[in-house]
């Protein structure tokens, strides 16, 4: 399998204080038409942003939605009637049922994992709960990947799996590696897994940025800061999904994709959103890091880099590695690290409105 084309022109634009970053992550992009796509979790918000893309750009032979909550399904049906897009399918099911798993994936081309428990403080509170979704889960989708001849699958991550220091975090390491795993356990199967790691998505469920903005709506004396000095990488919705496709069109098998995105502190985020509101400090929650990585330096030896991407491989397949160099990719200085405190694309005040403005634009259109 080729390795993709380079980012588009508009993608390849640089980032410098005047201008905000402009990757859109739609190069390369795979071919959705006429495949059977499963995403777990498929009534989030990734998997509603996931399902419109498909809807909007692609005629898929089958999307299938597999979540747990009933509701979400039938609001999610609402969005998208059977009626009105024929290759729909809502199948209830929970990642930690494996049985359930492997009948939802008869005649799957492509698996998306985005399934998982995902806030911090519900972590800390539930550990055995955030184990059996986050990591048994893991499992769970792996086996029956292999078991139904799944062709890929890719399985979001975070920035929290780098260097993790809360229960989250450390869940979603244990299921990155499971994935990066998975191909050895796949032996002659066709499956080949791989793992997309990126940072805080604006607009989605439990982001910050809709906090502020409700707050603000609402008529907040006040916005809740954690420490001002503390910062974060930021991507859209769209650029996520976009991101997932392009990652699922590139990928070999084993790797980690991390986007390059731009970071800010979240006190300035706060000011973009309410620029008239004071800031109120309430301290670092548990679990919480001042800064995140998605690139530790321990890693730097097995990361290459895009234009628009770094690639974690596998240290103990060289083979994959040059095939990586030899279609463009470079190695990362030695010592690297990828942070959101020392990023080089730090959004000024002109670049976050423009951020902002993106994700609210395609939050409405939704």
């Amino acid at each position: 399998m080729a390795l993709a084309r380079m980012p588009t022109a508009q993608a390849r634009r640089a980032f410098d204080a005047s201008a905000p970053p402009l990757r859109d992550f739609r190069t390369p992009r795979a071919d959705l038409n006429g495949k059977v796509v499963l995403i777990t979790g498929g009534t989030g918000s990734f998997g509603k942003a996931f399902v419109r893309m498909a809807c909007a750009e692609f005629q898929p032979r089958k999307v299938i939605v597999f979540s747990r909550d009933e509701l979400k399904q039938y609001e999610m049906a609402q969005l998208f009637p059977v009626e009105r897009y024929p290759f729909m399918r809502y199948f209830i099911g929970d990642v930690r049922d494996a049985q359930r798993l492997e009948m939802a994936m008869r005649d799957v081309d492509y698996v998306i994992h985005a399934a998982a428990l995902k806030q911090v403080p519900t972590a800390e509170y539930n550990p055995f709960e955030c184990i059996k979704t986050n990591v048994f889960g893991a499992e769970n989708v792996v086996n029956a990947a292999i078991a139904r001849g799944v062709k890929r699958v890719v399985a979001l991550s975070t920035d929290k799996a780098a260097n993790p220091i809360n229960l989250y975090g450390a869940s979603k390491l244990a299921s990155d590696k499971i994935f990066c795993a998975a191909e050895a356990m796949a032996g002659d199967a066709p499956a080949r897994f791989s793992v997309v790691r990126y940072g805080n998505v604006l607009g989605s469920r439990g982001s910050v940025a809709p906090l502020f903005r409700r707050l603000a709506a609402e008529g907040a004396a006040d916005l809740p800061i954690t420490d001002p000095r503390m910062t974060r990488f930021w991507i859209t919705l769209d650029q996520g999904v976009n991101f997932v496709l392009s990652s699922l069109e590139m990928m070999r098998g084993s790797e980690v994709f991390v986007p390059k995105i731009p970071s800010t502190r979240t006190a300035d985020l706060a000011t973009a959103v309410a620029p008239k509101l004071p800031h109120r400090l309430v301290g670092v929650r548990p679990g919480e890091k001042l800064h995140e990585v998605m690139v530790p330096e321990d890693d730097a030896r097995c990361t290459v880099e895009l234009e628009d991407r770094y690639i974690i491989l596998p240290s103990a397949d060289m083979r994959r590695r040059e095939d990586y160099l030899n279609a463009g990719a470079r190695p990362v200085a030695e010592g690297f690290s990828y942070a959101s405190d020392s990023n080089p694309e730090h959004l000024d005040a002109r670049g976050l409105q423009a951020l902002l403005t993106q994700a609210w634009s395609s939050d409405e259109g939704r």
